[in-house]
Parts: structure tokens; sequence; C-alpha cells
């Protein structure tokens, strides 16, 4: 009897002995997000008449600071008063209010209102 209880155990300790172990790991991950930049576009205008005008290329207007170069760039849209587009060339001699970005060479056109 003793034997049979001897057995016993040991059938029933076996099993544990060979068990295996769990092991749980935890791994914390720091990620750094990159600081956002924020650029501000500043839309002006100046108003003049046009002395030269090349479609989808330069539109130069005499002000009170005298002749002053816009780049049109595709984008660009020639306006009236109402916002309707103007689908006419513009010639020497309109009276224009023009939109646009940047300074100095770097004038960018946004669109131009036609005043007349």
């Amino acid at each position: 009897m003793k034997k049979i209880i001897v057995t016993l155990a040991c059938a029933l300790i076996a099993p544990l002995a060979f068990a295996q172990t769990s092991r749980t790991t935890t791994e914390q991950t720091t990620t750094a997000t990159q600081p956002t930049t924020t650029t501000a576009t500043t839309t002006t205008y100046t108003a003049g008449t046009v002395t030269t005008y090349e479609p989808s290329k330069t539109i130069v207007v005499k002000s009170g600071e005298g002749p002053v170069s816009f780049a049109l760039g595709t984008a660009a849209r020639i306006v009236n008063g109402a916002g309707n587009v103007v689908t006419s060339a513009l010639k020497p001699g309109h009276h224009v209010r023009v939109y646009y970005t940047g300074t100095g060479e770097t004038r960018v056109v946004h669109h131009v209102v036609v005043e007349d």
C-alpha cells in the first residue's frame, strides 16, 4: 500500500516538476514627437495701373511706389469687382488691385481684381 501511495504521489508531482514557467516581459517604448512648424503666409495687395501684362507670366503695375513686377502663377485668377472671372486680357491702363504673397523679386500673384 505504501508503494502505491508513493507511486501516485510521484505521478502527481512529476508534471509540476517538468512544467515550464511562463515569463511576462514588459517593454516600455518612448517616442519623441517632432516639433510642429507653423508657417504663416500673408497676402498683401498693391493697387495701380497695368503697364505690362504677359498672360501666365508677369504683370507690371505702376503704383505709388513706382512700377512693381509680379510673377503670375498657374493658380492666379483675374476677376472683376464682383468676383467673376475676367476672360479678356488685361491691357495697359486698366486699374487693378494685385493680391500677392512674398516680397521683392519673389512676389507671386494670388489674384488680380480689375477695378474698371
